[in-house]
């Protein structure tokens, strides 16, 4: 009969959860406590650790697209995790900026925030983008630059869908991250966004795209469903 340890270690390959984590008289295995120590570290990590801007902008202007820096009203990191609300808004500066482009009626805007995870922001954005963006341009779809938000909740897509009329936001922001993935990125599509009146009820999430969990093909084809089922309405 096989050893009851092995069957639970045999679990592991199923699941990043911590299962089988066996036991030193009344305390953890010191290699366990060790994995724990750096899986919370690594989140911290996301959390705190500032976005390259400069870097992201930089390299989605390589795939060819133009992109918009902007700000919200929490002008930290500290008052970014202390005033929810201020992620939701954007700074003076940044409606000013935006007021200088013009704000003719678009069909899609694409924002992308650093969030809770700037590492996921760093992995994932750019790839997915480069899979987005021309299945957006297919459809014959106008749009305005992508927007780059520093310390953006997801609502701030509504204030940037709003300047521009469009009917369709997307938001791809850095996912609160857990001891297992630190590097999660969501996808967030609000149908006729407006400021100050879509609420998450009002919108469809995508979540749990990384490495180890939703591929970007699988992702953008929920996505892809999502933008034509409203459509119909």
């Amino acid at each position: 009969m096989a050893d009851s340890n092995d069957l639970w270690h045999s679990l592991n390959q199923f699941t990043p959860a911590r299962i089988a984590q066996g036991r030193a008289g009344m305390s953890q295995t010191t290699r366990n406590s060790l994995e724990f120590q750096l899986a919370h570290a690594l989140a911290r990590d996301a959390v705190n650790i500032p976005l390259d801007f400069v870097q992201l902008e930089q390299r989605i202007n390589t795939l060819g697209y133009t992109t918009l820096t902007l700000q919200t009203q929490a002008e930290n990191q500290r008052m970014y995790l202390q005033r929810p609300d201020l992620g939701r808004l954007l700074s003076e500066s940044a409606v000013r900026c935006l007021q200088q482009y013009p704000n003719i009626q678009t069909d899609a805007v694409v924002v992308v925030a650093d969030g809770l995870s700037s590492k996921a922001i760093e992995q994932h954005a750019v790839p997915f983008l480069n899979l987005l963006l021309p299945e957006l341009q297919a459809k014959a779809y106008q749009l305005p630059p992508v927007c780059l938000i520093k310390h953006g909740r997801v609502a701030i897509g509504d204030a940037v869908a709003d300047h521009y009329a469009a009917r369709l936001c997307i938001v791809l922001i850095g996912e609160r991250p857990g001891l297992s993935s630190p590097d999660s990125m969501g996808v967030y599509f609000t149908y006729k966004a407006k400021s100050g009146i879509s609420t998450d009820a009002d919108r469809n999430c995508i979540s749990n795209i990384h490495n180890n969990g939703l591929s970007y093909d699988l992702a953008l084809k929920k996505l892809l469903f999502l933008l034509n089922e409203s459509e119909k309405c």
